[in-house]
């Protein structure tokens, strides 16, 4: 998941940031089916603008037009922003590989740029590497809000009766600025209509299959699109999965016993690993010993002179366990705990574009009726993650819809796919972010239609962590050779500091990458 105004960047992958840039204007190119496909594949379709990317010469970028309400086709229209980065071997291409990173809010656009440093040379031979930045997202016809009023935005851990309503009324107006500002794109960025987008560009690229792999919350677009078109699916692979059927207690549960697990890894790698900062020392005591000293103000960040919060060092610890980033975390612990407080680097991206609540209030029905439910909530999601406090993805992931819970257009629902092929499902064991259990119970609602692979460490994404994950990955893409229900990958010790596809994913708070990836 994602922190609902940071730039996000814990998935690991590529350590490579990508400018967002403006597509060139280029040739229109009559990008439709053959007849006979024409014929038996009957939809919307457009003519793709082509040019090279300008950050890559050797990626196309494009742009497509694509209805904004699918109820109405031919209505009003937006830009689609899609990058192709074409197979190395064109004599033994299979097709198109969309991509996407997850989010909401990742841009599918700059994964693709990226492609060739995160997926193997084989699989970059046999695919088109195609990414889209979802309707609402990046190149894409953006969400775009006020700067001004999401920096008046209130606590989303209001104190009180009081501060509840204030921060409903806020979430509300706040969406009607948006809405103001965007148009009627605001009301139709939810996953559904990112699904159907998905399908008409594939009916424009003259596909009549696709492969798809989806990262994080782009495993919700995959998901949807196999319950939907899955008799147009060659292969699919949903690494790091979202679980759409849980309820607003279920949701915060599984969340919060996922960071609080997270934690108690890193604990355990800093017992074990002599390199920790923190080594044979009791981490939880320093832990809570530096939260104490937060909260009593004894920190300031030296780069920017602003206090820091237990809230912050929270989302800060929260964020290295995507990657995971131990070394660094247990650095920036010691330190605090010497009063050698570090300079926090700020990366703070632009406020205007701000998608994450108008895709996930439309996808998610997460209802908290007031202050009472909404306390009760956080003490119990505090029980579940003593050290933590809860997930502050997912409790502010839920805060960020407080008053909205009439806007849901997508709600949840148990998985049901029944005309694709196999799926193939990936989660790490100890992933601070999708929880184990939800690939657990995603792989439980369709059994019959996806396989579940484990990779039994840590972190956030699974493809590249291993020669395991990725030749397993690898043969299913190539030669749809499925592995067997319950495959286990071993854990690979993390090496330090390890790196994610910083920039590409965002998500809803401080450092914290989301649902991205």
């Amino acid at each position: 998941m994602i922190m609902l105004n940071k730039a996000g960047r814990g998935v690991r992958a590529v350590a490579v940031a990508v400018a967002v840039a403006a597509l060139v204007t280029g040739t229109a190119t009559g990008a439709a089916a053959e007849p006979r496909a024409r014929d038996h594949d009957p939809g919307y379709r457009a003519d793709i603008t082509w040019a090279p990317c300008p950050e890559a010469a050797d990626v196309d970028c494009g742009t497509i037009p694509m209805p904004v309400d699918w109820s109405d086709r031919d209505g009003e229209k937006f830009t689609l922003a899609l990058a192709r980065r074409k197979a190395t071997d064109p004599a033994s291409r299979l097709g198109v590989l969309f991509v996407n990173i997850g989010g909401p809010g990742g841009s599918g656009v700059d994964f693709a740029l990226v492609a060739n440093r995160y997926f193997s040379p084989e699989v970059r031979e046999r695919f088109d590497i195609v990414g889209v930045d979802p309707r609402g997202v990046g190149r894409s016809t953006e969400v775009v809000c006020s700067p001004e009023m999401l920096a008046r935005r209130p606590s989303l851990y209001p104190a009180n009766q009081a501060e509840f309503e204030r921060l409903a009324r806020f979430n509300r107006e706040f969406a009607a600025d948006c809405r103001a500002r965007t148009g009627p794109l605001y009301d139709n960025v939810d996953t559904r209509s990112v699904v159907e987008d998905l399908d008409a560009l594939r009916r424009s690229l003259g596909e009549r299959k696709i492969s798809y792999f989806g990262l994080s919350y782009s495993t919700l677009i995959g998901q949807q699109y196999a319950e939907r078109h899955g008799d147009h699916v060659r292969a699919m692979v949903l690494d790091s999965v979202m679980d759409h059927s849980l309820g607003t207690w279920g949701f915060v549960g599984t969340e919060a016993a996922a960071a609080e697990d997270s934690f108690d890894e890193f604990v355990a790698w800093c017992d074990r690993t002599e390199s920790c900062a923190l080594h044979g020392r009791d981490v939880r005591k320093v832990w809570h010993s530096v939260l104490r000293r937060a909260d009593r103000g004894e920190f300031t960040d030296p780069g920017s002179a602003t206090p820091i919060t237990s809230k912050m060092i929270r989302d800060r610890a929260f964020a290295d366990f995507y990657g995971p980033t131990w070394a660094p975390l247990a650095e920036y612990l010691f330190a605090l705990d010497d009063s050698a407080v570090p300079a926090t680097p700020t990366e703070e991206p632009p406020l205007a574009a701000h998608v994450f609540p108008a895709v996930f209030c439309l996808d998610w029905s997460l209802p908290v009726r007031d202050h009472r439910e909404f306390a009760a909530l956080t003490a119990w999601s505090g029980r579940i993650a003593p050290d933590m406090s809860g997930s502050p993805l997912g409790s502010e992931a839920v805060a960020a819809c407080i008053g909205r819970s009439g806007d849901t257009v997508n709600p949840q629902h148990p998985l049901r796919i029944t005309k694709a092929p196999k799926i193939l499902l990936l989660n790490a064991r100890h992933d601070p972010s999708t929880a184990y259990e939800w690939v657990v119970n995603a792989h439980r609602q369709s059994r019959k239609t996806t396989v579940l692979l484990t990779y039994d460490g840590w972190g956030h994404g699974v493809y590249d962590r291993s020669a395991c994950t990725r030749n397993a990955t690898d043969a299913y893409l190539i030669n749809l050779t499925v592995p067997r229900d319950g495959t286990r990958c071993v854990a690979v010790e993390p090496a330090g500091a390890t790196a994610g596809l910083a920039g590409v994913a965002t998500g809803p708070g401080a450092r914290s990458s989301g649902w991205p990836g």
